[in-house]
């Protein structure tokens, strides 16, 4: 492959446990175009390294599989982009790396710069996102190995729920353990925070007024967002509470923790019973894959995607009530933008609150997917979250350069 030109660029880390996602963006630019994007999948097994360049429709086709000294989990998939990286920059490097990281915890209610600090106390918060936050520190910390000098930024999935009101965050429990931090913290922050800053733009007649959004992937949660403000989320103290999810149960009740552990379960058990056996696939049996439960003539399917609109749509009510109304309804995440079947069953649930379904507009992935005389407006929206953490990245690079 030949040289990019030279410019300063942010790198973009979302990190799981067997794939890295990663975005390239001109800092230079005012617009922060996208340079390339691309994913190493297979970490752990068979890893390679799948791009896509600015202007390409597609991504190469199989992948480069990484050499074999890279198939060290993360730190050698990281090692192994580091250096493609290098290669394809000619020499240079990002000025910064941002990374979404899952939980911010009690001490972070905005983006930080990292150092040893920093990492030590999102460290303390794993196991209140046992799924995400091991994953997402683990770059950090390969990156401050190979690149020390490299500015690197924490994005909190956590921090644009920060600002609710003690109404809306406080669970029912002794003070003592509140003032630890056992609290609602609400997840997918990036996402919403992204859908609230595009609305003024694709839905500007719902901008300044109340919208749920449903952030509907095989994470699922949804938010009532007010004047573009998060005023409450489906999602609380971990990323386990509300909506049913791709492997995750939603909301419970702690009498069913108890129960499990009365019949002898330990912490670790159910902690990999709620994380990775519950949701769509401990429902159905079958898949955690919405596709998958769509195409299935199984029974067992069909519950689980019945189970999963129903409670989308006690959610929109709930959170409609959290701002007293409801002046639009907005759909995102590979569920929400992808599939119109749900969408279509959540909307039909929710019409005694105004909602007017387009179902050709639907069907076709229409941004806006309601009838002109819908009293509650509809869209779905495109999320972006790695946009959201490079803006984060490039302020916080700002401020440190003029400092």
């Amino acid at each position: 492959m030949t040289e990019m030109s030279m410019t300063e660029t942010i790198l973009v880390i979302n990190a799981g446990s067997s794939s890295i996602k990663f975005q390239l963006f001109d800092a230079a630019d005012g617009t922060l175009p996208v340079r390339l994007r691309g994913r190493i999948e297979g970490i752990g097994t068979t890893p390679r390294l799948i791009v896509q360049e600015s202007g390409q429709d597609g991504s190469q086709d199989g992948g480069v599989p990484l050499a074999a000294e890279s198939g060290d989990g993360v730190p050698g998939a990281l090692a192994f982009l580091g250096a493609w990286l290098r290669e394809r920059l000619g020499g240079a490097m990002p000025v910064a790396v941002g990374h979404r990281v899952v939980h911010g915890g009690p001490a972070y209610d905005r983006h930080v710069a990292v150092d040893d600090a920093v990492i030590g106390t999102l460290e303390s918060y794993v196991p209140l996102a046992p799924l995400h936050q091991p994953n997402n520190l683990a770059p950090i910390r390969a990156i401050r190995k190979l690149l020390p000098d490299v500015l690197q930024v924490a994005c909190f999935d956590t921090a644009f729920h920060r600002h609710h009101s003690e109404l809306a965050d406080r669970y029912a429990i002794p003070d003592a353990l509140h003032r630890e931090g056992v609290r609602r913290y609400g997840f997918h922050g990036l996402s919403y925070e992204y859908i609230a800053r595009r609305l003024p733009d694709l839905a500007p007649g719902i901008a300044g007024e109340r919208v749920v959004v449903a952030h509907l992937g095989s994470g699922a949660s949804m938010c009532a967002i007010w004047d573009g403000h998060s005023i409450d989320s489906t999602m609380g103290f971990t990323a386990l509470d509300g909506l049913p999810m791709g492997t995750r149960p939603g909301q419970l009740d702690p009498g069913v923790v108890l129960y499990l552990m009365d019949k002898g379960m330990d912490v670790r058990a159910i902690e990999r019973l709620l994380y990775h056996d519950c949701g769509l696939k401990g429902l159905s049996g079958i898949s955690n894959d919405v596709r998958d439960l769509l195409a299935s003539t199984d029974p067992r399917a069909r519950l689980a995607l019945d189970c999963f609109v129903y409670r989308a749509s006690l959610a929109i009510g709930a959170l409609a009530a959290a701002m007293e109304g409801i002046d639009g309804l907005v759909f995102t995440a590979g569920i929400g933008e992808r599939a119109p079947a749900i969408r279509k069953a959540i909307a039909e649930r929710a019409r005694w609150l105004g909602v007017d379904l387009d179902e050709a507009a639907n069907t076709a992935n229409a941004l806006c997917i309601t009838t002109p005389d819908s009293r509650v407006k509809g869209w779905v929206i495109p999320t972006d979250e790695e946009r959201m953490i490079a803006l984060h990245t490039r302020a916080i690079l700002s401020r440190h350069r003029s400092a």
